[in-house]
């Protein structure tokens, strides 16, 4: 199997033959349904690689509150859920296939192994893990410090792009469970926004009518 993805970009120059064997002879391929569980908190998979769908990162509390973090697109590679990896780093992240998905798994403890043996995967993995930490620290500080009529409108600029169009196939609760707010709230926020002209409202449906006006709001 073709294991070069997961370093394409310098670090599989940077593996011995001996390496590169490993590495392709313990890629796996997974595949999930969509909304399957792909991580539990806790759970330590080891490097994944979106090669089609989407997975969706998310904190959940005692309360069983969700909050969307970051999500993992084709081509595009997830090192926390090789949290256990990283031994100064603590971090349970849950994930969930947003659609039908196809990954790559190079499992914990290979990688574990290429770690502690090649400084330049050691480079990869705390970079890939900086990125996501920063996506973290951007959806945290977007909570404490913005209203929710702005973080509702990023919401749905962000969605628009990712759905290249601007019918959203999304129900209220699905966005509430996304931005970890409650269903009544973005019920009253998207009538308001609907009032406003901002967007037209379906049965599972969010329908963007005035991007302009949203991506204002969104820069605040």
């Amino acid at each position: 199997m073709d294991a070069t993805p997961f370093f394409q970009l310098l670090y599989w120059d940077a593996l011995t033959e001996k390496e590169q064997n490993l590495v392709e002879e313990n890629i796996r391929t997974l595949r999930f349904e969509k909304n399957a569980l792909v991580l539990g908190g806790g759970d330590c998979l080891g490097l994944l690689l979106v090669t089609k769908g989407r997975l969706r990162a998310y904190l959940l509390s005692e309360e069983g509150r969700e909050v969307t973090v970051f999500r993992v697109g084709p081509g595009e590679c997830c090192v926390l859920s090789a949290s256990c990896v990283m031994s100064q780093i603590h971090f349970e992240t849950h994930m969930e296939a947003e659609e039908e998905s196809e990954l790559l798994l190079l499992g914990s403890g290979v990688f574990r192994q290429l770690t502690e043996e090649n400084v330049s995967i050691r480079c990869f993995l705390y970079e890939m893990a900086a990125e996501r930490f920063s996506e973290v620290l951007w959806v945290m500080q977007q909570i404490l410090f913005m209203g929710f009529d702005r973080r509702l409108a990023l919401f749905l600029v962000e969605a628009c792009r990712r759905a290249g169009g601007q019918q959203l196939k999304v129900t209220h609760e699905q966005i509430a469970r996304d931005l970890g707010s409650a269903r009544e709230v973005v019920t009253r926020m998207l009538r308001r926004f609907s009032e406003e002209g901002l967007v037209e409202l379906g049965r599972g449906t969010v329908t963007v009518k005035a991007p302009e006006g949203l991506e204002r709001l969104a820069d605040g």
